[in-house]
């Protein structure tokens, strides 16, 4: 069983920056597929980006990319989303969520997850 805490989130201005954090105990880390999602008020949860498993590459959605970063640090057992140039789109509750034993294909769809956190509300200001 892996728990997963979320911090980071808060309000900002467009064009500005935030680190969210996500912390996980209970497995070991690096076998696990980390990926952070976002849902909107009134939309469907959506993929952001994750990082597959054991040291595997990271994927991002097309409406993150260039401005979003997905990394981990192994000893900490903690997964990180740096965003810059933060857009008025970019709100919503943002939910970190891992798995172990997803495939590669399935690495954007919220169902393949087992695992996921209570979420963190980012707010972007025009």
């Amino acid at each position: 069983q892996v728990q997963l805490e979320e911090s980071g989130g808060g309000l900002v201005q467009a064009g500005g920056s935030l680190r969210l954090s996500c912390a996980a105990s209970g497995g070991t880390f690096r076998s696990y597929t980390m990926g952070w999602f976002r849902q909107a008020p009134g939309k469907e949860r959506e993929f952001v980006a994750a990082e597959f498993r054991n040291y595997g590459r990271s994927y991002y959605a097309d409406s993150v990319k260039g401005r979003f970063t997905i990394s981990r640090d192994n000893a900490k057992n903690t997964v990180y989303l740096q965003m810059n140039t933060l857009k008025p789109e970019d709100t919503g509750t943002y939910y970190c969520a891992a798995d172990s034993r997803l495939i590669l294909s399935s690495i954007r769809s919220d169902r393949e997850y087992d695992y996921w956190g209570q979420g963190t509300q980012v707010t972007v200001s025009s």
